[in-house]
């Protein structure tokens, strides 16, 4: 057993196996460009992908989730971990020439495709938050046999309102004149973060805003600039929402700017294998912010594929990546011990 420093994230880490924090990044070339892939875990384990937020890595946007002991032994005992970073945003990323082509929401869904080929993968269990929820849920449509489950946060399935293409336009204009200036940071901060976080002054969650606002200044600003120009030209995925064919668990912050996303998207799934748990008083990067609260959802959602954490459930694991037939009541409200909100009711109120 070790103790690990995570330098770039000024979290502390538990003691954990060193076996599975054995990462290595690759950096794998596809037919839009090449991207980062850091791999932790045992190869022989069925594979999860993680996808962040717009301008964060793993490192700053799955550090607190995987700095959990309880989501370490769920999650990395069960999985190998693919984490991968939107082009441009790996640690110690070049910059992006002025020659280098767009791309777009299906060219970035497309890399993922490549990626699980290159590493011989071929079904997966996706984890992503807000612009990577969206990308992975755009993989999971275009891709349907190769998803079990999607485990989304704060997600995207809309194209961009008038209000936030305006807001992105000013953002990705400050990105092309003066780069990750200390406006775009605050601007970025507001997107991912509730106000208690933000004004708190307790020491922990300071700690949280001055990590994520010296690793926000590590990202070159035309990185950010190329993948925040897709993500604002995405298009409206509510259709292909009902052909998904795998579960769903949605996690959203309370006071999420994307929280009517969230809403709308549980509205058009089937009810019958997807879940809504609302964080309260928390922003959309609910892995950071809060991601005890994440736990004991994703312990119900794994359960039905058989994944078990030893010393909670007694439930013997069944066959990689097996999704067997879970009980609702495992996914209730008073199991999961958070609360649902009564969704067909919010989406009659914004109506």
């Amino acid at each position: 057993m070790q103790k690990l420093m995570a330098e770039h994230s000024g979290f502390v880490c538990v003691d954990i196996e060193p076996v599975l924090l054995a990462g290595k990044e690759h950096i794998v070339k596809t037919s839009y460009g090449s991207l980062s892939v850091a791999v932790f875990g045992d190869w022989n384990n069925p594979a999860l992908i993680t996808y962040p937020d717009l301008a964060l890595n793993y490192v700053s946007c799955f550090q607190g989730l995987f700095s959990c002991p309880e989501a370490f032994s769920l999650l990395l005992q069960n999985f190998c971990i693919y984490h991968i970073s939107p082009p441009g945003h790996e640690l110690g990323a070049a910059v992006a020439g002025k020659d280098e082509p767009s791309l777009s929401v299906d060219d970035l869904a497309n890399q993922i495709a490549e990626i699980l080929d290159y590493f011989r993968v071929d079904t997966v269990m996706c984890l992503g938050v807000t612009a990577g929820a969206y990308i992975l849920t755009l993989f999971a449509i275009k891709y349907p046999k190769r998803v079990i489950g999607l485990i989304l946060v704060s997600p995207l399935c809309k194209a961009s309102s008038w209000k936030e293409w305006l807001s992105n336009k000013v953002i990705s204009n400050l990105l092309y004149m003066c780069g990750m200036c200390g406006l775009v940071k605050e601007v970025l901060i507001m997107r991912y973060f509730s106000k208690e976080v933000r004004t708190s002054t307790d020491v922990l969650e300071s700690d949280i805003i001055r990590s994520c606002r010296r690793l926000l200044g590590e990202r070159h600003g035309s990185n950010v600039h190329r993948f925040l120009g897709a993500i604002n030209r995405r298009w409206d995925i509510t259709q292909g929402l009902r052909k998904l064919q795998c579960r769903s668990l949605i996690f959203v912050g309370q006071h999420s700017p994307f929280h009517h996303e969230a809403l709308h998207m549980i509205s058009k799934l089937d009810r019958r294998f997807s879940a809504l748990v609302e964080v309260q008083a928390c922003g959309s990067v609910v892995t950071e912010e809060k991601p005890d609260a994440m736990l004991v959802p994703l312990e119900y959602f794994l359960l039905g594929y058989g994944f078990c954490r030893p010393s909670r459930f007694s439930v013997s694991p069944r066959g990689p990546l097996s999704p067997t037939t879970i009980s609702p009541e495992l996914l209730s409200p008073e199991s999961m011990g958070l609360k649902l909100k009564p969704i067909k009711t919010r989406i009659q109120k914004e109506v």
